[in-house]
């Protein structure tokens, strides 16, 4: 068994992006990216700081937008305009959830596709089921940059995404497809899970239930990534595997913390540098 450290591949990606971000920074360019916070949420605020601190370390310019808990609508698509409109901007961000009486989906579609380094605009989400391309949401990325760094041929494997959310799982299932592995996907609903994950060559766990994934669910050999981060009472981060008891029937496995969790970060500063360098190719275009 050998572990997949995200915190190492993560640290390589982001020193990359710094050597990128030093390269545009001659041209006279710094990678600018963009963040909205809309309350107080104190799980988004921390989630906030650590991207600040990433990219004030990487190279990255970032710019925060702290707005109160009852700003409107309105007043959230007129500043996301006003920077979709910014030729400084690179990358804008929205952190989520926002505000319940603000709408989700509304916010994401008002970014700029170009801008959209989060990867949820619609137009990138054609682009990845249709493999062209685009911006991918950074957890699933990372996911697939973590099974790259270790030589992990996905090509060929039935890979298996517990989850189906819009920002993991389904973009997760698309990233493989595209790799050609064969996936199945499943979720609450579905039947005979634990025999549909025992066929599994790759598991990815993104279900958001604590030690959900158990040694009977798991074929020897297998490789289980592992997307959960779930706080228990005592206070400890633990992911939806079992890591005690699968660990040892895993080809590889990432832990919790220090797995998926850092590529997050590192694919949102990498999805940045991508942004910018595709500004100033459209500008010479034009």
């Amino acid at each position: 068994m050998k572990i997949l450290d995200g915190k190492a591949v993560s640290l390589k990606v982001k020193e990359s992006v710094k050597v990128r971000a030093e390269e545009l920074k001659k041209f006279g360019v710094e990678p600018t990216l963009a963040v909205i916070l809309v309350g107080e949420d104190k799980a988004s605020q921390t989630y906030v700081r650590a991207k600040e601190k990433a990219c004030n370390e990487y190279g990255i310019k970032s710019v925060a937008h702290r707005l109160r808990e009852n700003t409107t609508q309105a007043e959230l698509l007129a500043l996301i305009n006003v920077l979709n409109l910014d030729d400084s901007i690179h990358g804008i961000l929205v952190q989520l959830p926002l505000p319940k009486h603000i709408d989700t989906n509304t916010i994401l579609a008002t970014i700029d596709p170009a801008k959209d380094v989060d990867g949820f605009h619609a137009v990138n989400v054609g682009k990845l089921v249709s493999g062209l391309g685009g911006f991918v949401p950074c957890t699933p990325l990372g996911v697939m940059e973590i099974l790259k760094e270790y030589g992990i041929e996905v090509a060929g494997l039935n890979a298996v995404v517990i989850g189906r959310s819009n920002i993991v799982g389904k973009p997760m299932a698309n990233l493989l497809l595209n790799a050609s592995a064969t996936v199945t996907v499943t979720h609450s609903k579905t039947k005979n899970l634990k025999e549909v994950c025992k066929n599994a060559d790759l598991i990815v766990a993104a279900i958001g239930k604590p030690f959900f994934l158990k040694a009977d669910m798991v074929k020897d050999g297998a490789v289980v990534v592992d997307v959960g981060i779930n706080r228990l009472d005592d206070g400890r981060l633990v992911g939806d595997v079992d890591f005690d008891e699968v660990a040892p029937k895993c080809s590889y496995i990432t832990p919790v913390p220090g797995g998926v969790g850092p590529m997050t970060i590192a694919m949102l500063l990498n999805n940045t540098i991508l942004a910018t360098q595709a500004k100033i190719a459209s500008h010479k275009r034009a």
